[in-house]
């Protein structure tokens, strides 16, 4: 009896060893790309750069940009926005070309390579998810955004929260017909709320006010300007306007939705929803998508007046 149960137990090993093994191998052997496919360069971490088949790569952005977690028509929706954007940078190559197309920071996307998704998920869950991202990837292969003959700048944020999504020129003053104001598509609208507490020290050195730091009064905060959608344009503090793009990045703030309450000693700051909030929310396509909304849907709400099309590089492609 001993020895069939040593038996049993190293043939269960076995088994858990070889099929994760297998599923792994099948999975990079039957993978997004194939050799006709169009590559991109990127710039790694290591100052290197790396010829990767675009399908390859995107499959790295999503694991990158999305929680895994979510659904998978949310994960095609991202797959479609990152694939869109670096065609769009790939098509717009030029004479001062930097040598390489992207990298892998928020600076163009953000990327994993197959070890960083290890780490990140652990061995079992790496198994799980990268066949899940794939398969968002390889279903929405060569998909990707047009509007008026080009790619468009398919701009994507965590949440939106309690607003709605921005237009991209109240952001960085530049129009794009299809980045409008449009629901947030979240049903949980203050997934996330945070509060940072400056004192009038902290306050003066990080906005880089000379002037020695004094006890705060309600005058000393301001909204000059809103956006359409409501959230915080420009504003004034301490006597000098800031655009709340900047006053975001100075203080460390998740959003432009921001409300606060003034202290002779302390400024506290609550902001609603994380990131810009143009383009798609990515908390709001999953919200989508669990009410049984396709990639198709999800891209029509986020980028109104779009159309899906086929990967091309000539502008004869996309009209």
């Amino acid at each position: 009896m001993k020895k069939e149960w040593v038996w049993l137990i190293a043939v269960s090993l076995c088994v858990l060893l070889v099929i994760p093994w297998s599923i792994l191998r099948w999975q990079k052997e039957n993978g997004t790309g194939t050799q006709n496919d169009v590559q991109i360069r990127v710039l790694m971490p290591n100052g290197r750069v790396e010829s990767l088949a675009l399908e390859d790569y995107l499959l790295g952005v999503v694991a990158a940009e999305m929680p895994a977690e979510f659904e998978l028509e949310a994960l095609k929706a991202q797959a479609v926005a990152a694939r869109t954007y670096a065609a769009r940078r790939l098509s717009q190559k030029n004479s001062s070309d930097s040598g390489y197309d992207v990298d892998t920071t928020v600076q163009s996307q953000a990327w994993l390579s197959d070890t960083q998704m290890r780490a990140k998920w652990g061995w079992f869950n790496y198994i799980r998810y990268r066949g899940k991202l794939q398969k968002a990837v390889l279903e929405t292969r060569g998909m990707v955004l047009v509007a008026d003959g080009e790619y468009i700048e398919a701009f994507y944020h965590s949440s939106s929260g309690r607003k709605a999504t921005e237009r991209s020129e109240e952001v960085w003053s530049s129009p794009r017909s299809y980045l409008q104001n449009v629901s947030s598509g979240e049903d949980n609208p203050l997934r996330y709320v945070k509060s940072l507490s400056f004192t009038p020290d902290e306050l003066y050195k990080k906005l880089g006010i000379k002037e020695s730091p004094r006890p705060l009064t309600s005058k000393d905060i301001q909204v000059l300007q809103r956006t359409a959608a409501g959230r915080v344009k420009s504003i004034r503090i301490l006597g000098k306007v800031y655009l709340a793009t900047q006053l975001r990045t100075l203080l460390g703030l998740l959003s432009t939705d921001i409300e606060w309450v003034v202290q002779p000693e302390r400024l506290v700051i609550t902001t609603y929803g994380n990131g810009h909030a143009v383009g798609m929310s990515q908390w709001g396509a999953n919200d989508l998508a669990k009410n049984n909304k396709k990639v198709e849907e999800i891209l029509a709400h986020y980028y109104p007046g779009t159309k899906l099309m086929v990967l091309g590089y000539t502008q004869e492609n996309l009209k």
